[in-house]
């Protein structure tokens, strides 16, 4: 019953598209169905779907097909399809990103209809539904399309109908690249499936008479009721009286949850006969009478509300600290930094815009670095938009009591005054969370044992450029051993003439090769 009065609550809030009749939003599918279960309850309405599987696996029922569907896969339904998309295992995550129109609204020239030729590329001849796999890159940019229409959807700048209309059209046009041919219908005449489309369509629209039948329809159709049976019967998997009699519990059951009708009004609004029959087909359906329904319903719809509510939070967090990432990874210094005072306007938890967009979008960075896939100059630029960000946060986290995941003292040894690969090493450390004692260049090894035990810092990084000044290094693990504390602290060193041969010789814990690998390195040191 629990999974009845949630599809319900999905349906409704899923045709609820406002006044432009667009809508963009994030689905966790909670209906389970085995792959060999009970019929499925599928849907169908007057909106244009696009959905794709942004994680998990579960089924996509499409008629009387069951499509496996996985991450990536992409869906547009056009109106008037029957489906509905289900977890095959109860602990099973499966989330959908769906965007719905009202296709007569944005395509007015061009409205779509089930078994079209083509629409954009999308659609072949006969298919119910357009269907592709996307790889990750793909996927990435389907997201990013999305992404941008439901910034204009909340933005609203001038002109946004058309620039939401452009997005669509780009979004039918790259996934028409990757549509699969294999998920078309099997040979069937077009007109077989445009009967039954169109007889779909006049139970949707009609069902509210309780006269509709199959002969009344087949001869609007003009087709006979037993070739419309069979027709019907192939591509719903269900007999005609089941479709209509589902349609109008459905519908009963949305004004039971929706108005405080009496019971004899919804009876008349939904084609039943009489109220007896009515009550002997709603309780075969939903195990209760419609009084109890309506009862559990109310309980069931404000904990339902509730969820949504906090679904709609987290996705909007998540959007809001994925977007300073991406912004951190391509150096906005101004964009981030107007977006981490967003966060905070938002009442999101400093150390969540620290950790899951500041730092997360660093960390990318120095994996990009480590790869060759960037150079110094763009690791510059978004060690500047973090540290832009970072301003903002630091009096939020003192008085949070958040503290760093690390202390590391740096510096360039004594006799050596070059600080560009110090000071890169400085950018990822702090870019991975840890807190950065920089003690400049020509830095003596006493200082480096002193600032290490005064500062309580877990690890001691060495910088050298010039052969002459390599010894130096040595000095300082001479130093922290007479200091006592050798043992309690990690020595890291790095630069051109140092290798790993010579730091196993002078004693020293870690060489890395480059500045992400050093940041990497002390983490772990960190960590133990």
């Amino acid at each position: 019953m629990a999974n009845d009065l949630q599809n319900y609550k999905r349906l409704s809030s899923s045709v609820a598209l406002g006044e432009e009749r667009i809508s963009h939003s994030f689905i966790t599918v909670s209906d389970t169905i085995s792959d060999e279960g009970a019929e499925p309850e599928l849907f169908c309405s007057d909106f244009f779907e696009i959905s794709l599987i942004e994680e998990g696996t579960g089924i996509h029922c499409v008629l009387d097909k069951r499509i496996p569907s996985k991450s990536g896969d992409i869906y547009i339904t056009p109106p008037d399809v029957p489906h509905a998309f289900f977890r095959t295992e109860a602990d099973e995550r499966l989330i959908i990103r769906k965007l719905c129109f009202s296709p007569e609204d944005w395509f007015k020239a061009d409205t779509p209809t089930a078994g079209s030729k083509r629409y954009y590329g999308v659609f072949g001849d006969g298919s119910p539904l357009a269907y592709a796999m996307l790889n990750s890159k793909m996927k990435e940019k389907v997201g990013t399309l999305l992404d941008s229409i439901e910034y204009e959807l909340q933005d609203r700048d001038d002109e946004w109908r058309t620039v939401v209309r452009t997005y669509l059209i780009q979004l039918f046009a790259l996934t028409a690249r990757y549509i699969n041919s294999s998920l078309k219908n099997p040979p069937v005449k077009n007109k077989d499936l445009d009967t039954v489309f169109s007889a779909i369509k006049i139970l949707e629209s009609e069902y509210a008479d309780c006269e509709l039948s199959l002969d009344a329809i087949s001869k609007r159709l003009f087709i006979s009721s037993s070739h419309l049976s069979r027709s019907f019967k192939q591509h719903t998997g269900q007999l005609f009286s089941e479709y209509l009699r589902e349609i109008r519990l459905k519908r009963s059951a949305e004004l039971l949850l929706e108005s405080e009708l009496a019971v004899e009004k919804i009876v008349s609004k939904c084609g039943f006969r009489d109220v007896s029959a009515f009550y002997r087909n709603f309780r075969e359906a939903y195990d209760m009478t419609p009084q109890i329904f309506r009862q559990v319903s109310k309980i069931s719809a404000a904990s339902a509300e509730e969820n949504i509510h906090k679904e709609r939070e987290k996705q909007q967090k998540m959007s809001i600290l994925n977007e300073i990432s991406a912004n951190v990874q391509i150096g906005k210094s101004k964009i981030v930094k107007e977006l981490v005072q967003q966060a905070i306007d938002q009442g999101i938890a400093a150390s969540d815009i620290l950790n899951e967009g500041l730092l997360s979008g660093m960390s990318i960075v120095g994996e990009k670095f480590k790869n060759n896939e960037i150079y110094v100059p763009e690791v510059l630029v978004s060690a500047r938009a973090m540290n832009m960000g970072a301003g903002l946060l630091k009096p939020l986290l003192a008085a949070s009591g958040v503290v760093a995941s690390g202390k590391v003292v740096l510096g360039t040894v004594q006799g050596d005054l070059h600080d560009i690969g110090k000071n890169l090493v400085k950018m990822m450390l702090e870019g991975k969370g840890l807190e950065v004692v920089d003690l400049g260049t020509d830095v003596a090894p006493e200082a480096f044992v002193k600032t290490a035990i005064e500062e309580n810092c877990q690890v001691i990084c060495c910088s050298a450029l010039l052969t002459t000044t390599m010894s130096v290094m040595e000095d300082v693990v001479k130093a922290a051993e007479a200091a006592g504390i050798r043992d309690k602290v990690k020595i890291m060193i790095g630069g051109a003439p140092v290798n790993q041969e010579f730091c196993d010789k002078i004693g020293a814990d870690c060489y890395t090769v480059d500045a992400a690998s050093a940041a990497d390195a002390a983490v772990e040191f960190c960590k133990a």
